[in-house]
């Protein structure tokens, strides 16, 4: 590689990355949208920057066109999921960076969705455009896995979250579990709840606990009331709970719960992808939907906070999973491990 080439790739990767923090102030907001930012460079001078805050709203190409005006003319734009190409509730981001004078695009990774899937890539080039695909690909992808997910195989991104002591437990026999874990661990589940476009909970926990399971965090960057609302999915085999405004359960009060019935989980997967447009499911639960959920290798991701505590062997265990043989173990790769408040987060991968 040239001196000049790799100089260039140093600069496309330094962009880059300035874009991938512009998508990041959507993350909260865009759902069931994927978080985009864009920024555009005539020399090495930024001269526009934008993210895509909200569904129906402009993109981030956009924003980023306006903020540089005719400085646009004969720069490069860095965006971190390919341009749409297609008319929706706004315009083809392609065809406005085409008639803006834009000369070059790099873009981190193409959109699987099938309105786009190279074809935005394809109108750029065909207007003379020249396109690099493939700039800090790994690293843009971290803020949409869901909605990637959902457009490649019609599934969500699982992300199960568990709170529990050193020995596993995550409540007495009796049931008394509140607080174990601290209160910066629980205000850390609410950036979970928030990149969330589902929250399924078993009707034992509603029961138990009573929990809202909304976002109420001061604590996000932007006020809670600007975050979408997760649907919220309760498992209920047994129809123990039902829609009733005075319901003595806070969730039963909400006219968009969803109660689940049936024992497929696939299936309801599905249809949160399909009919909701649920792209990131958090699954906050009791041990029994939590095994469910692990032995059908339904999670992509296990979000333990453990406290430094016992509760002894007679506590509730945070998982119900009986595997017969060592050759059954589930096993993980651990991503990330971290100190929150006292307690310990592991971000974990099933392999």
């Amino acid at each position: 590689m040239s001196i000049q080439n790799h100089a260039q790739d140093a600069q496309d990767r330094y962009f880059m990355m300035l874009a991938i923090e512009q998508a990041k102030q959507g993350l909260y907001t865009t759902r069931p949208n994927p978080a985009v930012g864009c920024v555009i460079v005539q020399g090495r001078e930024i001269v526009g920057q934008g993210f895509h805050p909200k569904a129906g709203e402009p993109h981030a190409e956009v924003f980023a066109l306006k903020d540089a005006s005719v400085r646009a003319v004969g720069a490069t734009a860095y965006v971190t999921l390919e341009p749409c190409s297609h008319t929706g509730r706004t315009p083809p981001c392609a065809l406005a960076l085409v008639e803006a004078g834009v000369k070059r695009v790099v873009i981190a990774g193409l959109d699987p969705n099938p309105q786009v899937a190279g074809r935005g890539v394809s109108l750029l080039e065909q207007a003379g455009v020249q396109v690099k695909v493939g700039v800090l690909t790994e690293q843009a992808e971290v803020l949409n896995r869901g909605f990637l997910k959902a457009m490649r195989t019609q599934m969500p991104y699982v992300r199960l979250k568990i709170a529990t002591s050193l020995d596993g437990r995550t409540a007495m026999a009796s049931g008394e579990s509140k607080w174990i874990t601290s209160a910066a661990a629980r205000e850390d589940v609410q950036k979970l709840r928030a990149q969330s476009g589902a929250i399924i909970t078993g009707s034992e926990t509603i029961i138990a606990d009573n929990p809202q399971l909304n976002v109420r965090s001061n604590q996000l960057g932007i006020p809670p009331e600007q975050v979408p609302a997760p649907l919220i999915v309760v498992l209920d085999r047994r129809q123990r709970l039902e829609h009733n405004l005075q319901a003595d359960y806070q969730l039963c009060r909400q006219a968009d719960t969803i109660y689940w019935r049936e024992d497929d989980l696939i299936t309801l997967l599905k249809v949160l992808v399909k009919e909701h447009q649920c792209y990131d499911v958090l699954v906050e639960a009791g041990a029994n939907v939590a095994g469910s959920f692990l032995s059908q290798q339904l999670v992509d991701e296990l979000i333990v906070y453990q406290a430094p505590c016992l509760l002894g062997a007679q506590a509730r265990p945070m998982v119900e999973f009986n595997p017969l043989s060592l050759a059954q173990q589930l096993r993980f790769d651990i991503r990330s491990h971290e100190q929150v408040g006292s307690d310990l987060k592991l971000t974990l991968q099933p392999l």
